[in-house]
């Protein structure tokens, strides 16, 4: 079964179904590359998914110790380089709700949030600066 379907709507704009649950999202190209900047990018979505993953699988692992680490955010910066014009690094910076996380949770958060499947999914040329703030 596929993941989703994707279908260009004209204007520099593509709208993607998930499959399973009928979400849709839309997707435009960025200002700096002939699009209207209206929604996220597919690159803004690339460096979003990082974050996305690292803060689930977190939460996984906080399920697994028995620890809480709801309301925590991620902030995602992706820097763009040319030629060819690619994501060149991606910054995460994630806040933890006041916690008073003990060392070995801390260490479970970190360990946990740097190896999701995105992380290694990424290609080694493209810097990833994560900074945690507990």
């Amino acid at each position: 079964m596929a993941t989703s379907k994707i279908t260009y709507t004209g204007g520099l704009r593509t709208s993607s179904v998930h499959v399973k649950s009928g979400n849709t999202i839309i997707t435009d190209a960025p200002v700096d590359n002939h699009g209207k900047g209206e929604a996220f990018s597919p690159t803004d979505l690339l460096a979003t998914s990082l974050g996305n993953c690292m803060l689930t699988i977190v939460g996984i692992a906080a399920n697994t110790h028995g620890f809480n680490i709801d309301g925590a955010t991620a902030e995602v910066t992706k820097i763009m380089a040319e030629q060819p014009r690619r994501v060149s690094e991606i910054r995460i910076d994630l806040h933890f709700p006041a916690n008073n996380y003990s060392a070995k949770e801390k260490e479970i958060i970190e360990r946990s949030a740097r190896t999701c499947p995105v992380a290694y999914s990424l290609h080694p040329d493209i810097k990833k600066e994560i900074t945690f703030n507990f």
